[in-house]
C-alpha cells in the first residue's frame, strides 16, 4: 500500500476522541510511508489527518473540486489537485488510492464510503475499504449493514470485505493482507 484515501468530516464532531484518533491515523500513515489522499481541507478531521501526516514527514495529496478552491484547502500539502466537480474528485481518489479508510463524518463521508464499497462489489476495483469505528461512532450503521445481510440485500461476502476496527494499526495490517473475493451481486438472477 503506497496511497490510502481517507474519508472523514470537515468538522470535528462533538467527541474529542475524533481529533485524537484522526491525528493517530495520519501518524500511522506517515510511519508506514503511506501517502495520504484526501479531500484537501484544512478543517475538522480532514485537516487533522493531513496535519499529522505532514508533522511526521509524510506526503499528503489533497483533491478538491473548484467550488471549494481558495476557501478551505490545507496550505502545506505535498500536492493539491483541483477538479471540475465532485464526480471528477472521487474518480481521481479511486485512481490514485490503493485503499480507503473512513472516519466519522456526515453525508459526504458516507456517500464516499458507500460508493467505494459499491464499486468493489460490482467489480470496478479490488481495493480494500475500512471503517475506523471511533468510540462506537458507526455501531448503528454496522448493525444496519448486518441487517441488510440478514434480509438478503447484501451478500455476506461483500459485507465481510468491509474492514472494521477501532484501531488504525489493525486496519492497516488487514488492508495490507486484503485479498478481494468477488461473487455475483445478483443472488437470484
Amino acid at each position: 500500500m503506497k496511497n490510502i484515501c481517507v474519508f472523514c468530516g470537515s468538522n470535528t464532531g462533538k467527541n474529542p476522541k475524533n481529533m485524537i484518533q484522526a491525528y493517530k491515523v495520519g501518524e500511522a500513515l506517515a510511519k508506514r510511508k503511506i501517502n495520504l489522499i484526501y479531500g484537501a481541507s484544512n478543517f475538522g478531521l480532514m485537516g487533522q489527518v493531513a496535519k499529522a501526516v505532514l508533522d511526521n514527514n509524510g506526503k499528503a495529496t489533497g483533491i478538491m473540486p473548484e467550488i471549494f478552491s481558495s476557501k478551505v484547502e490545507h496550505p502545506n500539502l505535498t500536492e493539491l489537485i483541483i477538479t471540475k466537480d465532485m464526480k471528477e474528485r472521487k474518480a481521481l481518489m479511486l485512481e490514485k488510492s490503493d485503499g480507503f479508510i473512513t472516519l466519522p463524518g456526515g453525508f459526504g463521508t458516507l456517500e464516499e464510503l458507500f460508493e467505494m464499497i459499491t464499486l468493489n462489489q460490482i467489480g470496478y476495483h479490488k481495493k480494500p475499504s475500512a471503517i475506523l469505528n471511533i468510540d462506537g461512532f458507526y455501531d448503528k450503521l454496522i448493525e444496519f449493514l448486518d441487517q441488510l445481510v440478514e434480509e438478503e440485500f447484501i451478500h455476506p461476502i461483500h459485507r465481510s470485505a468491509l474492514i472494521i476496527s477501532d484501531n488504525i494499526e489493525e486496519i492497516l495490517d488487514k488492508m495490507e493482507k486484503f485479498q478481494n473475493v468477488h461473487t455475483d451481486k445478483w443472488r437470484n438472477a
